[in-house]
């Protein structure tokens, strides 16, 4: 897969999961589910857990670790949302992946 920027949507899908899981784990106690969906063009990321309060962004602090992930799931995702329920919240963020056939028009071009 590929995204379309040209980069891995591999690497991009996992990038947001990770850092769902471990905003879910660092902030809303713990992940109480994982779901991965595709779509046409698309990877839906759901990740569930027990905090009732959405994710916020938080101010940049050079210095120290982290603080710019949830940044990151929304400038590589074309959706992002997050739903309150009763047992917690559900994050979800829809990933643009393209077939790697789709640049193979392109790729012969380039060779030619």
């Amino acid at each position: 897969m590929a995204a379309p920027d040209g980069g891995n949507a591999v690497d991009t899908v996992l990038m947001v999961v990770s850092e769902l899981f471990t905003n879910a784990v660092r902030h809303a106690g713990g992940v109480t589910r994982v779901e991965l969906k595709a779509g046409a063009g698309t990877v839906t990321v759901a990740v569930h857990d027990a905090g009732p309060l959405p994710p916020r962004p938080r101010p940049m602090d050079a210095t120290g670790p982290g603080m710019f992930g949830w940044q990151l799931v929304q400038d590589r995702s074309i959706d992002v949302w997050v739903q309150v329920h009763a047992s917690g919240k559900t994050v979800t963020a829809v990933v643009p992946c393209l077939p790697r056939e789709s640049f193979r028009w392109a790729d012969e071009q380039d060779r030619r």
